[in-house]
């Protein structure tokens, strides 16, 4: 009986969830449920590896999960992680631009993560900050080192050289020179 009445009560809570719409709903006048809600679909998280020298994507960065952040215990501070490796979280988001895909965000995280420890530093404010300015067309990649910088900027040419043509010629200087 006790669980049941658990069950009963569950139901009667209203659910409201971070919703990831496919179709934009933030461009209709009508104002109704969806209008204002982020839309995820055409933004993708790069990692970058300094030391590796090599960029991927990897769609798990979404939810904090990609391959580098399994199983690791993240902490805001840097101390924490004294033998960390170097990684960097890139927000990319295609976008139009006049009439043509382009890179139109890009936005890079410091990571340092020690698997051994299993011990990580990131700053999740920063993280979610920087995916909102890449998904509002903003280039921000100052933090980052020349060579990673380098490596993004080879990734996103070779990986579509159409929408590497297309960008914003601030993109190009700032991550190749």
């Amino acid at each position: 009986m006790f669980a049941m009445d658990l069950f009963e009560n569950d139901k009667k809570k209203t659910k409201t969830g971070f919703n990831i719409l496919s179709k934009d709903t933030t461009t209709t006048d009508h104002g109704g449920y969806g209008a204002g809600v982020l839309n995820l679909d055409n933004v993708s998280p790069v990692i970058v590896d300094p030391e590796e020298k090599e960029a991927y994507v990897d769609m798990g960065a979404l939810h904090a999960r990609s391959a580098v952040e399994k199983r690791i215990k993240f902490s805001p501070n840097r101390e924490d992680v004294p033998n960390g490796k170097l990684y960097w979280l890139v927000w990319v988001t295609v976008n139009l631009k006049n009439g043509k895909p382009c890179y139109a965000g890009v936005t890079g995280c410091e990571m340092s993560v020690d698997v051994e420890a299993r011990r990580g530093y990131k700053s999740l404010p920063d993280h979610v900050n920087k995916m909102d300015k890449s998904l509002k067309g903003h280039i921000i990649v100052d933090d980052m080192d020349e060579a990673s910088k380098r490596i993004l900027g080879e990734f996103l040419k070779t990986h579509n050289e159409d929408l590497w043509n297309h960008s914003d010629e601030k993109l190009k200087v700032a991550l190749l020179g």
